[in-house]
């Protein structure tokens, strides 16, 4: 069975998408618990030259769903970053990912496989299709940052495991 482009896309970034709301609930209900304002982990890093919390999950939401918009636009250009927020804004940004991702039609994204998608990263202009655009390009930085920010949590004390990470596992049927 061939593997669509909709299903190298949409659904895998919405099982990580999906961890990374249940990690931040987990999260929220940790400072919640300790008495820590959960603010305080908006702006941590891991190391001093690495973006902070908060990039982290804006990067995540921009690698999934405007990596998906770019399939059918042919250009990747995610919004401006919003900078420092609140972590429930976090927590937000990160549920209208999941909408938006649920949004998509199989139909329309598979239309698009083959297609040209060339990405301007400052004076290096890369030459991709839909596919190389997902598998080398958005895949690796979306897991990047969503590996990122588990990090941080765990850091700061966040009771978090393996299985959290990996979210709902897409098994078949028995």
């Amino acid at each position: 069975m061939r593997t669509s482009l909709y299903d190298l896309s949409v659904p895998t970034f919405l099982q990580t998408v999906r961890s990374v709301g249940g990690i931040l609930d987990r999260a929220a209900t940790h400072f919640s618990n300790t008495g820590a304002d959960p603010d305080c982990i908006v702006n941590t890093r891991l190391y001093d030259d690495m973006a902070p919390f908060h990039f982290q999950i804006e990067a995540a939401s921009h690698h999934s769903v405007w990596a998906v918009e770019a399939l059918k636009t042919g250009a990747f250009t995610p919004p401006a970053l919003v900078g420092t927020v609140p972590f429930t804004d976090l927590q937000s940004m990160i549920g209208k990912a999941e909408s938006a991702l649920e949004a998509f039609v199989p139909e329309d994204i598979n239309k698009c496989a083959g297609k040209h998608l060339d990405l301007q990263i400052g004076p290096r202009r890369l030459a991709l299709t839909s596919e190389t655009f997902i598998l080398s390009f958005s895949l690796p930085n979306f897991y990047f940052h969503v590996v990122t920010a588990y990090n941080i949590l765990r850091t700061r004390g966040v009771p978090l495991g393996k299985r959290d990470y990996e979210g709902q596992l897409r098994t078949r049927s028995i």
